[in-house]
């Protein structure tokens, strides 16, 4: 028996490279994925555990800059003390934060989170172990800085260039001392470096005389752990110390997490093209059985069990799936390179490291390929042994009897009613536990579908006949006949797609509906015609403000700089400090009740959901304990009505500012007299100083920073889902290829009474194009159910949040549905064009 399946195999050649191609494909992806995350978790694991080689003990202080009880940090005194310990080589200061370089056009080199200031530390010998120099020196003097290399490269700078560099404050220039390479995450993460002198960096970002954190170098045989033991007395109490191989560890475990979400994520779109492949595999089998029920009615008369025959059959799905999965681990290889370089298109520089090629990917692959492939090809396996000789041996199919029938739709329907059931109890309950109802419900509403489809098509199916009669007659009308001649392998063929669409559609109808309620959120809040912020999504410092309200043609400008105050004994309080008669013509507020005029006399306006809470209303006053622990009372002077652009509280920046070390202002709205123009947008940049860390965004810009994310998400999930897509596409070439070497005897006689071969290709095309809309149909209804039903678990946190079909795009879908049905086509198409009239109607 074995022989046989093998002699099948080799038989049926042609017929089964769809299959071998559907499993390839989602193999690819599994092992790919696989084998992606392993080299990068191996590559960020190597380089870890590199950046602590030469560190015994790493100490990292937690104080507060801002409180004035404690010291801000590590003391130079502390310093030396631990510098000081027995067994310690060096022991270096570290304090960090945002810098920003500019290009030679004024542009910022990097992708902003990821831009990072610290100060070279040099020991005894003048280095600094951190860095190795490959041209120059350390900074050493107040006007020095020292780059990365890539960065230097990027900004083509050489040692002696001056170089314009932004933290949050005015741009200053410096002279490049030297170029370094480094292995900071930063700069791996596709950012950039910029050492400053000491005395720099800790006036920057800190105090003069104080670190953030230290590394310290152990001697030549000493050990970690006792000088771990001497460290810790001499911390204060904000700060503690790990070993260098503890920390290195810990980054390893951080690594492997956050790969492992991705891994997830990779692995599950790899799952959903292997479930789309089933039905390809299934419908290919089923085909292959139905046209060999003379052989196996033979077998059966010579003496082999129902059982030899489904092991026959499963036999030559497992040569199958084991050729696709051999494939398909050598594709995945090559797409885990391609994932790698990928990653430079977003700015993501990864570690070098070889290619790991671990023992799981293989056994996951091959594993995967094989018994997913036996898996659909048991079903088919199984009628085969049912068959009786007699029947098989006169060429008479079983047809799918009424009781099969009425069965099969009864368990579809109940199926599809309890998914339907699960689906809007989870729209109504909303939060997690309506997400987990949602998904559980869409798992069966998907099963129950399938199911059903067969019972489906015949009644949709008939809907769109006339549409084909009138155009392309009788070519139209046989389209339309074949299409529902064998509903079960119509409805094999369409599920394919209609679950490709179906998660297609429902991402698209979530993320357009979410998409244009942020889109109508921002526009209806925001009246400024710029927002300005740091490109790294810190705060602006207040010389951003002055300079902007000094600038020319500025007609309007607010902050929303964040505070906190505690009202009374209760919690604290968030609230927007802003500038009063201007946040009204920046941002819209609508006022219930009260003047918001009130906030130039020094008076806070609340939001009404805030206001209901705590009981207040104008008039009232409450008793504010502010930031540097001074009391207070404020009067209510207006009520609004809450934005996502305004913290619960508005206060006058006035107000806040003398009880604040540091202002933390996140965004600069700005209004100009002539509204948005490129000449103003310049003006507003040259008021700046050219900063290329701070973003000037036009309402477009705006627009885009709060729901362009959502697009870039949804395009990644286009991509990612087209590897389901291009399986089913599969499939339906694959039907049509069957359902015309079936019918050859049939083409001949309509070539015979007069169809030409025009007329057979268009009857094809047609055939292809009714069974890809049906899918397409069915998962675009499905898809908009799903994308309703979560959408309604997150209503309540999106204000303005409503519904919207994106009648635009199921357009495209349904065209691109069409596309696919005729390029689907075009190969059996044209081989029953060419079939010999004589020779198919003798054919069997």
């Amino acid at each position: 028996m074995f022989r046989t399946a093998l002699r099948n195999v080799l038989a049926h050649k042609a017929r089964l490279l769809m299959t071998v191609l559907a499993v390839m494909l989602g193999v690819a992806f599994v092992s790919g994925t696989l084998v992606f995350a392993d080299t990068l978790s191996n590559a960020f694991r190597n380089q870890s555990a590199k950046s602590y080689d030469d560190v015994a003990v790493a100490v990292t202080s937690y104080a507060n800059p801002d409180d004035t009880k404690e010291e801000p940090g590590l003391s130079r005194k502390t310093l030396d003390k631990i510098a000081a310990v027995d067994g310690v080589e060096a022991a270096y200061g570290r304090v960090d934060g945002f810098a920003g370089v500019a290009d030679p056009d004024g542009k910022l080199i990097g992708v902003g989170w990821s831009n990072k200031g610290s100060n070279f530390a040099p020991g005894k010998d003048g280095k600094d172990a951190a860095y190795t120099f490959t041209d120059g020196s350390g900074p050493v003097k107040d006007d020095q800085i020292a780059l990365d290399k890539e960065s230097a490269a990027k900004g083509e700078y050489q040692v002696g260039d001056r170089v314009r560099v932004a933290t949050n404050g005015p741009v200053q220039e410096y002279t490049l001392s030297g170029v370094f390479t480094t292995e900071d995450g930063a700069v791996n993460a596709g950012g950039s470096l910029v050492l400053f002198d000491t005395a720099v960096a800790q006036k920057q970002y800190l105090k003069p005389g104080y670190f953030e954190s230290a590394t310290v170098t152990g001697a030549p045989g000493a050990d970690d752990k006792k000088i771990l033991d001497a460290v810790k007395p001499l911390l204060p109490d904000n700060a503690e110390a790990k070993t260098g191989q503890a920390l290195a560890d810990e980054q390893a475990e951080q690594i492997e997490q956050g790969l492992g979400n991705l891994k997830q994520v990779l692995l599950g779109f790899a799952g959903i093209a292997l479930f789309v492949g089933i039905f390809l595999i299934s419908n290919t089998f089923t085909m292959l059985v139905a046209q060999r029920t003379k052989e196996i009615a033979l077998m059966r008369a010579v003496g082999a069990s129902r059982k030899q025959i489904t092991r026959s059959v499963l036999a030559e799905a497992a040569v199958v799936g084991l050729v696709a999965s051999v494939i398909g681990f050598v594709l995945g290889i090559g797409l885990a390179v391609g994932l790698r370089s990928g990653m430079a298109a977003f700015e993501m520089k990864i570690p070098d490291g070889p290619l790991v090629l671990s023992a799981t990917p293989v056994i996951a692959a091959i594993s995967v390929g094989v018994l997913i492939t036996m898996f659909a090809a048991w079903l088919p396996g199984r009628r085969a042994a049912k068959i009786p000789p007699v029947a098989a041996m006169n060429s008479v199919h079983a047809a799918a009897t009424t009781k099969s029938l009425v069965v099969r739709n009864s368990i579809g329907t109940a199926i599809t009613g309890l998914g339907a059931a699960g689906i809007v109890l989870g729209a109504s309950t909303g939060g997690d536990d309506g997400r987990m109802y949602i998904g559980a419900g869409a798992f069966f509403a998907l099963i129950g579908v399938i199911i059903l489809i067969p019972l489906l098509s015949r009644p949709v199916i008939a809907l769109v006949r006339p549409l084909l009669v009138g155009p392309f007659g009788v070519a139209g009308k046989l389209a339309g006949q074949n299409a529902v001649r064998n509903p079960r392998r119509t409805g094999a063929t369409a599920s394919a797609l209609a679950i490709g669409l179906t998660l297609v559609t429902g991402l698209s109808v979530l993320g357009i509906t979410v998409g244009t309620a942020i889109d109508k959120m921002t526009t209806d809040n925001i009246k400024a015609d710029y927002m300005v912020s740091m490109a790294n999504g810190g705060d602006l410092d207040q010389s951003a403000l002055t300079a902007l309200e000094k600038a020319k043609g500025v007609s309007a400008v607010s902050p929303q700089q964040s505070v906190y105050f505690q009202a009374g004994d209760e919690d604290y309080v968030s609230a927007s400090a802003v500038t009063p008669g201007d946040i009204e013509q920046v941002l819209n507020v609508d006022v219930v009740s009260g003047n918001i005029d009130s906030l130039a006399e020094g008076r806070i306006a609340v939001a009404e959901k805030t206001a209901k809470s705590k009981g207040w209303k104008p008039g009232d006053s409450v008793s504010v304990t502010f930031n540097d622990e001074k009391k207070g009372t404020l009067k209510v002077g207006a009520v609004f009505k809450g934005s996502e652009f305004l913290s619960p509280v508005l206060v006058d920046t006035k107000v806040v500012n003398p009880h604040e070390v540091q202002p933390y202002i996140q965004q600069i709205f700005v209004k100009v007299d002539g509204g948005q123009s490129a000449a103003n947008e310049q003006a507003l940049i040259n008021a700046l100083g050219d900063n290329p860390a701070i973003k000037v965004m036009d309402q477009q810009d705006i627009r885009n920073e709060f729901g362009g994310a959502i697009n870039t998400l949804l395009n990644i999930m286009y991509g990612l889902l087209a590897m389901a897509l291009i399986i089913a596409v599969l499939g339906v070439v694959n039907t049509l290829a069957m359902s015309v070497f079936e019918r050859q005897q049939e083409i001949g006689m309509l070539r015979a009474i007069g169809l030409d071969r025009r007329r057979v290709k268009r009857m094809v095309r047609l055939e292809a194009v009714v069974i890809s809309v049906f899918g397409a149909v069915v998962g675009i209804g499905l898809g908009s159910f799903l994308g309703w039903a979560i959408g309604e678990t997150i209503a309540e946190q999106i204000p303005g949040y409503r519904l919207v079909l994106p009648w635009d795009r199921i357009g495209i879908f349904l065209v691109l549905a069409g596309l696919v049905g005729v390029l689907a086509a075009l190969w059996p198409a044209r081989n029953a064009a060419r079939l010999n009239m004589l020779n198919a109607i003798k054919a069997e």
